[in-house]
């Protein structure tokens, strides 16, 4: 679809019910809640980790689920210089450890933990606003961005593409089968505006070890030298010995002539404790082993068995390299067993105006069409003023904004309607919209799509049925919406949704 500048890509996590409730909490980058709370009222449901991005704050939202925070006093655990809730960024993948209860989606976090997966100087980045993709390098890694990708970047990112040496990174991602990286998050500073507890030579990266040389003491990291001679080793590594070709591991120092000279060596995270109750989301990494049924999720082997339920028409037979799933489950014995996998890859874009809010049913009205809004749903501006709390990301919202909106397109007997993942505020005043998705019905005269009846102008349907995917630009006002433009796309999704 056509994108208007962009200064701030935005994604929206996974795909809740839209029938759930917002939990509405305050307290704009505090850990406290002015909601009423409840929580601990509630017996919980579950009892161990969620892995995922962070969709919003006033206590943290993640994997659907509102993790009350007030028992930690906003403190947090990080390696990388954070100590603070209020420090976190929209899209970092966190680790929360908690008691929840599944049917409210609420919980009680007993700890809330971030990681940067990649930090350092910027060697080359490029961003296509009309294809809202594009990827950086840093420390010779590659990571691809999406429109699931935060971005916060304080000068235009065609500023960031003409000079990325002029630039320091740090990135929350998912690692991928081919050693890429796609990101959630990116943070980028100037090199002068160095970020908390960082400096410009400071570098870090995660991935497998090949090439491991014990007499020169280096290995390489997707094509990078790591010198591990004065490097001291942390949580399952006691030394050098047990380093081994294909072992992950997260690796800290600074850059010389292109080596990273290792500080400090680290075995990849233990996500989990055996018998945990797991939620995890992330893009799958490398091809599904059919035989084992197995997959490999955040770096956890993803255990598929008769008992796994597939929703949202997702199959098993879907299960590939880079598909967005979240994940429930139990951890036992280093494998995390299935027990629902759903699908988070959108399907269907908008881009309108606000045409009303109601908040009290979760739903909205963009340019003629109802836009379902979920706790997992992420909001945004483009102007990098995006609240701090999740009651003012909501309240936020109003009529006659203009809204770039992803998500999956959805019907109920009320009829279809879009399922909101991520809802970017534009500052925009433009009278023409667009919409990206499949075709409900079409007469003579009119398209329905999501609910939306648009009169066809001068446009042609040929080769457009019910089913067809389409993007079309349309103009005009509720009730007489014109289609001025309409192009048949490529369906390569065969998905039974």
């Amino acid at each position: 679809m056509k994108r208007n500048k962009l200064t701030v890509a935005v994604k929206a996590l996974l795909i809740g019910t839209v029938a759930g409730s917002l939990v509405a909490c305050g307290g704009g980058g505090s850990s406290s809640s002015d909601s009423g709370d409840t929580t601990s009222e509630t017996s919980a449901t579950a009892s161990g980790t969620s892995v995922g991005p962070v969709s919003g704050f006033g206590s943290v939202y993640v994997n659907g689920t509102y993790f009350n925070t007030d028992d930690l006093g906003g403190s947090i655990t990080s390696d990388d210089g954070l100590s603070r809730e209020a420090e976190l960024e929209k899209g970092m993948i966190l680790q929360v450890k908690a008691d929840w209860d599944d049917d409210r989606n609420e919980g009680r976090a007993r700890s809330v933990e971030y990681d940067d997966t990649l930090r350092g100087a910027l060697t080359a980045f490029s961003w296509d606003e009309v294809e809202n993709t594009g990827s950086l390098t840093v420390a010779g890694q590659t990571v691809l961005l999406d429109g699931r990708t935060v971005i916060k970047a304080g000068d235009d990112l065609a500023t960031v593409a003409g000079a990325p040496g002029s630039y320091r990174v740090r990135v929350s991602a998912w690692r991928q089968g081919d050693g890429s990286f796609l990101a959630s998050f990116v943070g980028i500073r100037p090199v002068a505006e160095r970020f908390i507890d960082d400096d410009d030579r400071e570098t870090e990266i995660e991935g497998l070890i090949a090439d491991l040389d014990r007499d020169a003491q280096t290995f390489t990291i997707n094509g990078l030298v790591v010198n591990y001679g004065l490097a001291e080793f942390d949580d399952d590594l006691d030394s050098a010995e047990d380093l081994r070709d294909g072992l992950v591991v997260e690796v800290e120092g600074y850059l010389d002539n292109g080596v990273l000279m290792a500080r400090e060596i680290e075995g990849e995270d233990d996500w989990f404790d055996d018998d945990d109750d797991v939620e995890i989301s992330g893009a799958i990494a490398g091809d599904y082993d059919t035989s084992a049924r197995r997959f490999i999720l955040n770096g956890v082997t993803v255990q598929v068995d008769s008992d796994t339920e597939f929703d949202d028409g997702l199959r098993e037979d879907q299960l590939s390299d880079g598909l967005f799933v979240k994940v429930e489950g139990e951890y036992r014995g280093g494998l995390l067993y299935a027990e629902e996998i759903e699908p988070q890859d959108g399907d269907a874009e908008l881009e309108g105006v606000i045409d009303s809010v109601n908040l009290a049913e979760n739903r909205m009205q963009v340019s003629g069409v109802t836009v379902a809004i979920s706790i997992n749903t992420l909001i945004e501006d483009d102007d990098d003023d995006d609240a701090r709390s999740r009651t003012q990301d909501l309240e936020s919202l109003a009529q006659g904004q203009y809204v770039e909106i992803e998500g999956r397109q959805r019907s109920d007997s009320s009829g279809s309607y879009l399922e909101a993942f991520k809802i970017e505020r534009e500052d925009d005043d433009d009278d023409d919209f667009e919409v990206e998705g499949r075709v409900d019905e079409t007469t003579s005269d009119t398209l329905s799509i999501m609910g939306l009846t648009l009169n066809r102008g001068d446009v042609s349907f040929s080769g457009i049925s019910a089913g067809s995917r389409v993007e079309i630009e349309f103009n005009g006002s509720p009730g007489s919406y014109v289609i001025t433009a309409i192009e048949l796309e490529d369906d390569d999704d065969d998905s039974d949704d």
